[in-house]
């Protein structure tokens, strides 16, 4: 049977995620104190904490995917586009940039699929949120299960 204060430690998990946005790392450190400390409690806290760990886990995963592919295709076209031959002193400093390339394009695509995951992340987290406060079980898409 699942009380309203473990429904509510439950929401907590969920919700400290949020805490990256005061403390670095508080996406993992929140959500991890709270299940330590609440996971012998009851198994609905036990299953919400492990969820909201590895959504976290996952969503650090798939970001560093990201932005390891992304990196490559700016730097070319930095590099690219940036003329070294013309430095004559400090008067004369010449950077030639020219069109776009379809590496930008890329890079951008990739930034753009990287922040409407970061909506999707945020929505998946309020939804988990109310899902717990509710009382009923939520399994977020696309996680990996690193804690069984």
């Amino acid at each position: 049977m699942t009380n309203n204060h473990h429904k509510n430690i439950a929401t907590f998990i969920h919700l400290s995620t949020f805490s990256r946005f005061i403390i670095p790392f508080g996406n993992f450190i929140g959500p991890i104190v709270l299940w330590i400390v609440n996971k012998d409690k009851s198994e609905f806290v036990d299953r919400h904490g492990k969820q909201a760990i590895n959504f976290q886990i996952s969503v650090l995963l798939y970001a560093l995917i990201i932005g390891t592919v992304s990196i490559p295709f700016f730097i070319f076209k930095i590099f690219n586009g940036i003329d070294f031959i013309n430095f004559n002193g400090f008067y004369d400093f010449h950077i030639n940039i020219g069109k776009p390339s379809p590496l930008l394009y890329i890079t951008g695509g990739l930034g753009v699929l990287a922040f409407l995951g970061f909506l999707i992340e945020l929505a998946l987290i309020v939804k988990a949120s109310l899902s717990a406060r509710d009382g009923k079980e939520y399994q977020y898409p696309l996680t990996i299960n690193f804690l069984k």
